[in-house]
């Protein structure tokens, strides 16, 4: 047996535990990380902001803390596992604030990667559908529009993001999701245009 063949394969084993344990970490805290962003974002729907800021301080808290525990390991860090449950979080930290008319936060401000940012940008610009419909049928259609305009701006910049989908995470596909959910909320506030517009026209003839 080589003399150091032992030394070796000591050194070895204790890196791999160690990358290990990085790992197992890394994939609890994606876990955690995708179920308060999804709280966060049913809250936001809600319009229950007390309750979605409190899951926002959490999630912050916990996303540097989980990149942090990974950081040695690039190979962890980046991993499309938890760089999909970052992208959720971006989700959440981008859709509230479209909703608030707030500005966008900056993604060193978050923590993370390009890719993860704008995938989450994507994500929450399909979001702000909902937000529209159920801003619309409480009788707000100058809201929903509003909701609307910000979707075709985020869109009208994503799809500049010309690159490999390896490079961008398929940001493509995601930009093409959210193509046609504009193009049917649009659709849709173009119809309730018209029926306000008839409604007006018939209570002139009343009147």
């Amino acid at each position: 047996m080589p003399s150091d063949l032992t030394d070796i394969t000591n050194r070895l084993r204790q890196d791999m535990e160690a990358q290990h344990a990085a790992r197992e970490t890394g994939l609890a805290g994606g876990r955690r990380i995708i179920q308060l962003s999804s709280r966060a974002i049913k809250h936001i729907h809600r319009r229950q902001s007390d309750e979605t800021e409190k899951l926002l301080v959490e999630l912050r808290q916990l996303v540097k803390s989980v990149i942090e525990s990974v950081r040695q390991f690039p190979a962890i860090q980046y991993s499309a596992a938890l760089q999909d449950a970052i992208k959720e979080y971006v989700e959440a930290e981008t859709l509230c604030a479209i909703v608030e008319g707030a500005a966008l936060p900056e993604p060193s401000e978050l923590g993370v990667t390009a890719q993860a940012y704008v995938n989450g940008l994507c994500e929450a610009a399909s979001e702000c559908r909902r937000y529209a419909l159920d801003t619309l049928r409480a009788g707000d259609f100058q809201r929903a529009r509003a909701l609307a305009d910000v979707m075709e701006d985020i869109y009208d910049e994503l799809i500049t993001f010309d690159f490999p989908d390896a490079l961008t995470s398929n940001l493509r596909r995601n930009v093409d999701a959210l193509r046609a959910v504009l193009e049917r909320t649009q659709s849709d506030l173009a119809v309730t245009a018209t029926q306000l517009e008839l409604i007006a026209e018939l209570q002139k003839v009343k009147r």
